[in-house]
């Protein structure tokens, strides 16, 4: 496995401990006001992480995870990350991604583990972070 796909993987497992340990917090709070099981299983982790994610990198193009393991987010284009390049990103990546590891493995591993397939559905790279 390449090195960057091992930080991305450490990167995302740090992001994922902190959203985790936020919506338990909020968990907390809807179970005297919300008794549906699906808001806990579903709705309120996925509304944590992704609104955890969308604010970092869209303010500094790094998450909490992607800083302490030295990546950076970056527009294939060079341009600045817009929201719905952030959004298609989560989106494919929680959904259709497994999928595609499936039918092809070796996608994961293009260009140096910088490009997965939900980087190259919104055009993104990860690259390391420049001293």
């Amino acid at each position: 496995m390449e090195t960057i796909i091992k930080k991305r993987i450490a990167a995302y497992m740090i992001d994922l401990a902190i959203s985790t340990t936020v919506t338990l917090g909020i968990e907390y709070f809807l179970q005297k006001k919300v008794k549906n099981e699906v808001v806990y299983a579903l709705v309120t982790p996925t509304a944590v992480m992704w609104t955890w994610e969308y604010a970092q990198l869209r303010k500094k193009r790094q998450t909490v995870g992607y800083k302490a393991m030295g990546l950076v987010l970056e527009g294939e284009d060079g341009q600045a990350l817009s929201g719905s390049q952030l959004i298609k990103r989560m989106a494919y990546r929680d959904t259709l991604s497994t999928c595609d590891y499936i039918k092809n493995p070796q996608a994961f591993t293009q260009q140096n583990g910088q490009r997965l397939p939900h980087d190259r559905i919104s055009g993104t790279l990860v690259q390391e972070q420049s001293s």
